[in-house]
């Protein structure tokens, strides 16, 4: 453990002006407030953030985070408050200190929503000030180097999983690798116990057997780069055993098929000599297609820049070879805190776009769950790059589509989009995108996010956008549908209902808002007669079941959206001019039913609803039930005649075969039962048609 006075002189080392008495203070705050507590290793508690600060000494960072690493701990795990650390430290020491604490944990909660809170109070305390992250990474990077003395498995596997899921991904996300390969490593070795001992001493192994190969590669480098008058430093290694055990699983393969173990890196003075230095490599060794990435023309979205290629040496061997200035390597390693270290942090904003993105989808997340699926996809997955037509670059993970797209350049733009067009060629929504791709959205001011967008896009934020889009035109519907069975109730009571009226109701149900009123009437969460007592007490418990004033007229559900505010029943498929009724259900909405379908004897425990179409309604989906002849060219003219009523066939589906006879189920998008009815006529009129009729 560092003493006192060696972590002041390492602060003094890099920072000759840092508060020596600042810092001495927060040592001794911290050793006395945790006084005798111990951790699990049997060391005193005050030795984890006194080792956590020198980590942040590692990092070159600013004393007030050192100050902060000393006293992270303190207000959780001891009597201190955040309002003594602001009178003795300063506002900005304990507004660090504040967004670091660790999160009390609430026993009554689930291991997901316990882990989503704390994302969602980590992320809004990341957004304000970065430095916090650089703190609980280095607090989670020391935790993880003593797990295995904690005793309970259960506790070392959580720990590391949640890691492994969300810390170790972070590191990366922000370009430290450095953290990110111990996380990763300390984690594997308790989640995979088995694979990593036997990774690692496949490695140790091969580093017996082959004695000094990997020093005679490097060696090898070197020499053909100082033969072209390059003056680089070489240094080769195994592949971090993580990474090897991660590739033979999604491969498939087994530790003798993986081919690369060993990688290269090859540290050049300047940006001009990392280009040279690649041309030689490939002159010398025969380069592996589809290996070679430019991240220095094209860096990542957390700052990291090298060339990385793949060689194949002597014997067929293959290896990976990195290639980077001194100045880049430097950021690599230690990614966002390098800026921190030079007085750059503005640099460093521009690299974490991505944490806007995580910010934004703690707001749109509308549960634990979703919250933890979108950080996820937000935070660890391999990246693309795609252009919009003016140049702008944007990362996506691989697999992203159009949509994706529209959304990382911003959520007005995702929302609107209709279409798009990739390399000047237009093609579908769920097209995924390609490195290099030039991509330009088509929008509309009045289209709306689609659900079955979530069947395709791969980012968080586009997957909580939609979510919350969705989730927000649902409610307007609902509560749409909700205002006219207000109006249709209303007009049951004596006397006409004013705003006055609606606000006492709205305050008698213990809602806020009449909004809220409707949204629940629409949802079936209050019946009528409750709404009616709402709006005049007394006029509901004075009559009786003679009495009771049932609806008078139909409610129109003209202007609606089917499937938000109301659905239309799978089971008779009505079109508009069919005579329609409705079955509602709490949380359920209204499921339309044409009045002849036999499945309505099953809604006896729901509130039926007298409805109607209302003028100029939007179409639906009729469903016919077509026997054809089994023989070359029918369905092409039936299909034919379908487009002759101006129609799409929205699915066709042959149920069987019985010679010399087809059956197929067609679904048409119709627009009302005369419609509906022609098409049946014109289907009914041809030599291709035995039968049409409507199921």
């Amino acid at each position: 453990m560092l003493r006192q006075f060696e972590l002041v002189e390492r602060v003094k080392a890099y920072d000759e002006d840092a508060d020596e008495d600042m810092l001495n203070r927060a040592y001794v705050y911290t050793v006395q407030k945790h006084g005798t507590q111990k951790r699990a290793s049997g060391d005193p508690y005050f030795s984890h953030p006194v080792e956590v600060a020198g980590l942040m000494t590692e990092l070159r960072l600013d004393q007030e985070t050192i100050v902060t690493a000393l006293l992270h701990d303190t207000v959780e795990d001891t009597l201190a408050t955040i309002d003594e650390v602001e009178h003795l430290f300063g506002p900005e020491v304990a507004r660090l200190v504040d967004g670091v604490t660790k999160l009390s944990k609430i026993e009554a909660m689930t291991e997901n929503e316990r882990a989503a809170e704390n994302l969602r109070k980590f992320f809004l305390a990341m957004s304000e000030d970065l430095r916090v992250l650089l703190v609980k990474l280095a607090d989670r990077l020391h935790n993880m180097r003593t797990l295995h003395f904690i005793r309970s498995e259960e506790k070392r596997q959580r720990i590391a999983r949640e890691t492994m899921d969300i810390y170790a991904p972070l590191a990366e996300r922000v370009g430290m690798y450095e953290y990110m390969r111990e996380m990763q490593l300390l984690a594997f070795e308790q989640l995979e116990p088995e694979a990593y001992a036997t990774i690692t001493g496949r490695l140790a192994q091969i580093r017996t057997q082959e004695g000094g190969q990997v020093d005679a590669i490097a060696f090898a480098i070197k020499q053909a780069l100082a033969e072209a008058g390059l003056s680089v430093e070489v240094v080769g290694r195994e592949k971090h055993p993580y990474s090897i055990w991660k590739k033979m699983a999604e491969r498939h393969v087994t530790f003798e098929q993986i081919t690369d173990i060993m990688a290269f890196r090859v540290i050049t003075e300047n940006i001009e000599d990392t280009y040279r230095a690649l041309g030689v490599l490939h002159q010398t060794w025969q380069m592996i297609p589809g290996r070679f990435k430019d991240y220095i023309s094209t860096p990542k979205g957390n700052g990291y820049r090298s060339l990385h290629t793949a060689l194949i040496y002597e014997n067929s061997m293959r290896m990976e070879v990195q290639i980077r200035t001194r100045e880049m390597h430097r950021t690599n390693e230690l990614g966002l805190a390098a800026h921190w270290a030079y007085k750059q942090a503005d640099r460093a904003d521009g690299q974490v776009g991505w944490l806007r993105d995580l910010i934004e989808i703690v707001d749109a997340s509308h549960d634990a769950e979703e919250l933890l699926e979108h950080t996820k996809m937000a935070i660890y997955q391999d990246r693309i790059f795609a252009f919009t037509p003016k140049g702008a670059l944007h990362q996506l993970p691989k697999g992203a589509s159009t949509v994706d797209f529209a959304y990382a350049v911003h959520t007005d733009l995702g929302n609107a989009t209709v279409g798009a067009k990739i390399n000047g060629r237009h093609m579908p929504l769920r097209t995924a995108l390609a490195n290099g791709d030039v991509v330009e959205i088509i929008k509309s001011e009045t289209s709306a996010p689609q659900l079955s967008w979530l069947g395709f896009v791969v980012t968080g934020k586009a997957r909580a956008a939609i979510r919350r889009a969705v989730r927000a035109k649902e409610r307007e519907e609902v509560a749409g549908i909700g205002r006219k069975l207000f109006d249709e109730i209303a007009a049951r009571l004596p006397g006409r209902i004013g705003k006055k009226a609606i606000k006492a109701a709205t305050e008698r149900l213990g809602m806020k808002k009449p909004d809220e009123m409707m949204l629940a009437i629409g949802s079936a969460k209050i019946s009528d007669s409750d709404v009616m007592e709402a709006l005049v007490p007394g006029s509901v418990s004075a009559l009786d079941d003679a009495d009771w004033p049932r609806q008078e007229h139909a409610i129109s559900i003209k202007g609606l959206t089917p499937g938000k505010a109301f659905q239309l029943a799978e089971c008779c498929h009505p079109v508009p001019g069919d005579r329609i009724v409705g079955l509602r259900k709490r949380d359920k909405g209204v499921e339309v039913h044409a009045i002849d379908c036999l499945r309505l004897a099953d809604g006896v425990d729901a509130d039926w609803l007298d409805l109607s179409w209302g003028e100029r309604s939007t179409g639906a989906i009729g469903r016919l039930r077509l026997v054809l002849y089994d023989r070359p060219g029918t369905l092409a003219e039936v299909t034919s005649i379908i487009a002759g009523q101006h129609t799409n066939v929205l699915g066709l589906n042959m149920t069987h075969r019985d010679d010399p006879f087809q059956t197929f189920e067609a679904d048409l998008d119709v627009k009302d039962l005369a419609h509906l009815t022609r098409i049946i006529s014109s289907l009914r009129a041809s030599d291709a048609v035995a039968e049409a009729e409507r199921i």
